[in-house]
C-alpha cells in the first residue's frame, strides 16, 4: 500500500468519531511498518485519548522505526493530556504523514516543528483538501470563532417543507429519514427554532441505535423563552444536554424554571427581531461545540442564511410539488440583487430512496 492508501484508512477512521469527540477533532491515525498496519486508532469519545497515543499502545515495540500516518498535526503542548509529539517521539518512529495543519495556536506548525528536531521525517499535506473537510469543525472554531453551520433541508422540488394547512408528515421518505438522523450523528449539536418546537414537540435525537454513543446538544434558538415548560426536550434535558438561546432581556422567572429543569440557558444579545445568532454561535464554540446541524424552521434558515452563517447544505428533495401556497424552506432573506444572494457550490448529489440529497458548500 502507498501513503496515499494509508492516510485514506487514517481519513476514514476520523470520519468515524465526527459528532462524538467535541471538544477536540476527530482524528485518525494508522501505524505502518514494513508495509504492515501495526496500530490505528481514532481519538476516543469525547476527545480523549487521542488517536495517537492509542494506535502507538496498540503497535507497542512495533511502532519502533515505523510511519505514522494523522490526519491532523499532533499536538505538542501540555493540556490534559501529555503532547501527541512526545508520545511519537518516545515510540521512536521514523516517519509521520499529515493530512493537515491543526490551527490552533498552541499547536500551528508547532507538533511539525518538534518532530523534525527529534529528527523524524515529516511529510505535511497529504490529502489536504480531504483532512480539512474532516477537520473543518474545528477549524472553523478556531479561525472563525464558530462552529462549522450545516444547514439542513427537506422540502418538494419547488422548495415547500409544508402544505398550506401546515401537513409536512412526510415530504421525504424512510430512507431520507434515515440518512437525515446519520447526518445528526455526525454533528456535535443540533439546532432548532422555537416555531419548530411549538409545532412539533420533537425529541432531537439522533435514532439509528449505536450510531451515536455522545448524544446530540439540543439548542432551541427561542428570544422569549416559549417552549414549553412540559416539552419533550425540557422534560429530558436533564438525561441529554439541552441549551436554550435567548435575548438579554428574556423573562428571568421563566429562566431560572428552565435552568431547575436542567436547561442551560444562554443569553444572545438580542434585538426586536431575535437573538444574536453570530454571538450565540460563538457562545456553543467557546463551550466547545465544533459542528452545528440546523433542522429548521423557515425563519431561523433565513436568518442564519442573511447573516452569512450558514456552511453547508443538506438539501433533500422529494419528488413533488406542493405550489407558492405552501410554507418555502426559507423565510424572505430581504436582498434584491441576485450578486448579494448567498451562493453555494455543489459538492455531491444522491439518490436515497425515492428522494434525492445534494450537498453544497458555501461558496468561496
Amino acid at each position: 500500500m502507498t501513503d496515499p492508501a494509508h492516510m485514506r484508512a487514517a481519513l476514514a477512521l476520523a470520519r468515524r468519531g465526527l459528532g462524538n469527540t467535541w471538544p477536540n477533532p476527530s482524528v485518525g491515525c494508522v501505524i505502518v511498518r514494513d508495509g504492515e498496519v501495526v496500530g490505528r486508532a481514532l481519538t476516543a469519545l469525547r476527545g480523549r485519548p487521542h488517536a495517537e497515543t492509542q494506535a502507538l499502545a496498540m503497535a507497542g515495540e512495533r511502532a519502533r522505526g515505523a510511519t505514522a500516518y494523522v490526519t491532523l498535526e499532533p499536538c505538542c503542548f501540555h493540556g490534559r493530556t501529555p503532547p501527541c509529539t512526545d508520545a511519537l517521539i518516545a515510540a521512536g518512529v521514523k516517519r509521520v504523514v499529515i493530512g493537515t495543519r491543526d490551527p490552533d495556536p498552541r499547536v500551528n506548525g508547532g507538533g511539525v516543528r518538534r518532530l523534525r528536531e527529534a529528527g523524524i521525517e515529516v511529510i505535511e499535506g497529504l490529502l489536504a483538501e480531504e483532512a480539512e473537510e474532516v477537520a473543518a469543525g474545528l477549524i472553523h472554531r478556531i479561525t472563525k470563532g464558530r462552529p462549522l453551520v450545516t444547514l439542513k433541508l427537506a422540502s418538494t422540488l419547488d422548495g415547500r417543507i409544508a402544505t398550506r394547512e401546515g401537513e409536512s408528515k412526510w415530504i421525504t421518505g424512510e430512507p431520507a429519514r434515515c440518512m437525515a438522523h446519520a447526518l445528526r450523528g455526525r454533528n456535535d449539536a443540533l439546532m432548532v427554532g422555537v416555531g419548530t418546537v411549538l409545532s412539533d414537540d420533537p425529541e432531537l435525537t439522533c435514532r439509528i441505535p449505536g450510531y451515536k454513543p455522545v448524544p446530540l446538544v439540543r439548542v432551541i434558538a427561542d428570544s422569549h423563552l416559549r417552549t414549553s415548560l412540559t416539552s419533550q426536550l425540557v422534560a429530558t434535558a436533564k438525561v441529554t444536554p439541552t441549551w436554550i438561546l435567548c435575548r438579554n432581556d428574556a423573562d428571568a422567572t421563566r429562566r431560572r424554571a428552565f435552568e431547575a429543569a436542567g436547561v442551560s440557558v444562554i443569553q444572545a444579545g438580542g434585538s426586536p427581531a431575535g437573538i444574536d445568532l453570530a454571538q450565540a454561535l460563538g457562545t456553543m464554540a467557546a463551550l466547545g461545540i465544533t459542528r452545528v446541524l440546523v433542522e429548521g424552521g423557515a425563519s431561523l434558515a433565513a436568518t442564519l442564511l442573511r447573516a452569512d452563517l450558514v456552511d453547508r447544505l443538506a438539501w433533500f428533495h422529494a419528488p413533488m410539488l406542493i405550489g407558492a401556497d405552501g410554507w418555502p424552506a426559507a423565510q424572505a432573506l430581504g436582498r434584491a440583487g441576485l450578486a448579494a444572494m448567498p451562493r453555494f457550490t455543489r459538492t455531491r448529489s444522491v439518490a436515497v430512496g425515492e428522494d434525492m440529497l445534494t450537498e453544497f458548500r458555501r461558496a468561496a
